[in-house]
């Protein structure tokens, strides 16, 4: 028997092509949701099974949290032992699966681990191992928890060389790609066959929401005036937590002010996924999309001091601009019209699912 644990979006995002491939392989699997996030419109809408086991009531607005640490860590102290109970009661059990490095992973690696259970006969399966920033506070609190869960891991599947070259030392340790190109991949078939549509004409895409970010008034206003030289129509899809921030800091105005920006909520996934095919570059400070944006050969314009996706910045069309306005100024129109440069990208090509199944199977 195996068991997935997940909390965020972003999470079920990376992992229900894994979801998939174990349906089509007829292999059960138990769905643990911590409750972090909800996820019920995104399972319907990758066509996944809604979770088995709900340990804390999901929110109604985008997360527990709204950027506050000290709730997270201790919600975190409430959610494991829950987690603990539940793989207890499962019987058969070979492997726990998480993904990421989130509140939630973290939470599910602890306890499912031998720490806490010194008697388990199972497996901890950590998907998309390996990434560092080399920074404990960029980004914030995500390098702390994935090194913890490096801690707490049994089987190690690294999405790019670099991240595998980082677990050295560790046993089962298996480079596989990163499962979020297989979702950006799948995504897009989705969204045609739903028929979605994306912004006619020559746009860029904005996403921000990055604690470290948002939570500066500093930073924030110099990702305002980065924004103010994006020479072409500029969607910003804008986190709540974005949102109050720019508020907060009075910076609103100045955005919406801007004739070439166009303000927006957040897309599903799916209908992101083809938003994003067809865009002509990406701004943003996440972690995840930095790959998304290899895989689809879309320039990408990282509004962050450090990235863990160091593989990305050997491409090309990966840009870490650590928030230097002349620089991502110079960026910004030298992506327009770039002609692509042949890469191979470091996440893979797709097949991440598979290659992760066909390990683990391999091993029972």
């Amino acid at each position: 028997m195996i068991a997935i644990i997940l909390g965020t979006r972003a999470e079920l995002i990376k992992t229900f092509p894994l979801m998939l491939e174990l349906e089509r392989r007829e292999k059960p699997y138990v769905f643990i949701h911590t409750g972090q996030h909800s996820l019920g419109k995104l399972c319907e809408e990758f066509g996944v099974k809604k979770p088995d086991v709900v340990l804390s009531k999901p929110p109604e607005k985008t997360t527990k949290f709204w950027t506050k640490a000290g709730k997270a860590i201790a919600w975190s102290f409430t959610i494991i032992p829950r987690i603990k109970l539940s793989l207890r009661k499962m019987e058969g059990l070979k492997f726990v699966i998480y993904h990421g490095d989130t509140m939630s992973t973290a939470s599910a690696a602890i306890a499912s681990s031998k720490f806490l259970n010194p008697q388990k006969k199972w497996f901890n399966v950590h998907l998309e191992a390996g990434l560092r920033s080399g920074s404990l506070f960029e980004p914030f609190p995500e390098e702390i928890s994935r090194r913890i869960v490096t801690l707490f891991s049994d089987i190690l599947f690294a999405p790019s060389e670099i991240a595998a070259r980082n677990l050295r030392g560790r046993k089962h340790v298996y480079q596989v790609g990163n499962t979020i190109v297989d979702s950006i991949l799948l995504s897009i078939k989705i969204a045609r066959k739903k028929g979605y549509k994306s912004p006619k004409g020559k746009y860029a895409l904005m996403t921000i929401h990055r604690h470290e970010n948002i939570k500066n008034r500093k930073r924030l206003a110099k990702i305002v005036e980065i924004l103010s030289y994006s020479p072409i129509t500029t969607y910003w899809l804008m986190h709540d937590n974005t949102r109050r921030q720019l508020e907060k800091f009075g910076l609103m105005e100045k955005v919406k002010k801007m004739k070439h920006v166009r303000i927006t909520g957040l897309k599903t996934y799916v209908e992101f996924s083809l938003w994003l095919k067809n865009a002509k570059f990406l701004i943003t400070d996440g972690g995840s999309v930095q790959e998304e944006s290899l895989a689809l050969k879309k320039p990408c314009i990282l509004l962050r001091k450090r990235t863990e996706r160091i593989a990305g910045l050997h491409t090309g069309i990966n840009f870490l601009t650590g928030l230097n306005i002349e620089y991502a100024k110079e960026v910004l129109h030298e992506v327009v019209d770039m002609k692509i440069p042949k890469f191979k990208n470091p996440y893979g090509d797709g097949n991440a699912r598979k290659r992760i199944l066909d390990v683990i199977f391999s091993l029972e």
